[in-house]
C-alpha cells in the first residue's frame, strides 16, 4: 500500500513539474516571440509607409516643373501633371 502511494506522489509531482516547465517555456519562449513579431511587423510597416510617402513626393516634385509625368501600372499609363502649370483658358470662370 505504502509503495502505491509513493508512486502516486512521484507521478502527482511529476505532472506538476511538467506543468510548472511548461508554463515557464511558454512565458519566456513562445510568447516573447509572438510578440516579437508583432513589433516586427510594425517596424516593416513603417518602412513600407516611408516608402510610399517619399514616391508620392518625388512624383509630385516632378509634376511641379510643369512636365507631364508618366504613372504606369501593368499596361496601363496615365500622365499627370501640377494644376498650377496649365493654363487659365482652361478653366473658365462660371458667371456670377
Amino acid at each position: 500500500m505504502r509503495k502505491k502511494k509513493n508512486n502516486l506522489l512521484i507521478w502527482a509531482l511529476i505532472l506538476i513539474g511538467v506543468i510548472v516547465l511548461g508554463a515557464i517555456i511558454y512565458l519566456f519562449v513562445i510568447r516573447p516571440s509572438m510578440t516579437g513579431n508583432v513589433i516586427g511587423s510594425q517596424k516593416n510597416d513603417k518602412i513600407f509607409n516611408e516608402g510610399i510617402k517619399y514616391a508620392v513626393f518625388s512624383i509630385m516634385q516632378q509634376a511641379t516643373l510643369c512636365r507631364p509625368v508618366p504613372l504606369t501600372l501593368d499596361n496601363q499609363t496615365i500622365e499627370i501633371i501640377a494644376i498650377d502649370c496649365l493654363p487659365p483658358e482652361m478653366f473658365p470662370q462660371p458667371p456670377i
